[in-house]
């Protein structure tokens, strides 16, 4: 089965995830991809990975993402959250950060923990 993984960053991160997802392109290109509006935008018109868009993170893809993640619908999250800037919608990242925690679902919130995850989901398939 393919890893199902959602990818989000903020404003200042969105770079960052490029970067990141540009060095597991190949990977990430085998993977069924789930990504906030913007985050996802970029993903595919930069590095055409196929992936499905929720809205924006303040628009409610946060919550999205977070409803698919208790559905059972996400393997993994790649969030590359900006601890320095106050975000309108924090009690939705919150949210979505307890939902991993209450799933057990592994949620990486920066690019050294991101590439932990994404090298072991790469050896496990």
């Amino acid at each position: 089965m393919k890893p199902r993984i959602a990818l989000i960053a903020h404003d200042k991160k969105k770079d960052d995830m490029i970067a990141l997802a540009a060095e597991y392109r190949e990977f990430l290109g085998r993977c069924t991809l789930t990504a906030t509006g913007t985050t996802g935008g970029r993903l595919n018109n930069e590095l055409g990975l196929d992936v499905t868009r929720m809205h924006s993170g303040p628009l409610g893809g946060d919550l999205q993402i977070g409803a698919h993640l208790v559905n059972g619908e996400i393997d993994c999250v790649i969030f590359l959250r900006d601890p320095m800037t106050p975000q309108p919608h924090e009690p939705d990242i919150n949210a979505l950060v307890r939902a991993c925690d209450v799933h057990n679902i592994p949620c990486a919130t920066n690019v050294s923990s991101a590439r932990l995850v994404l090298s072991r989901l790469m050896e496990l398939s």
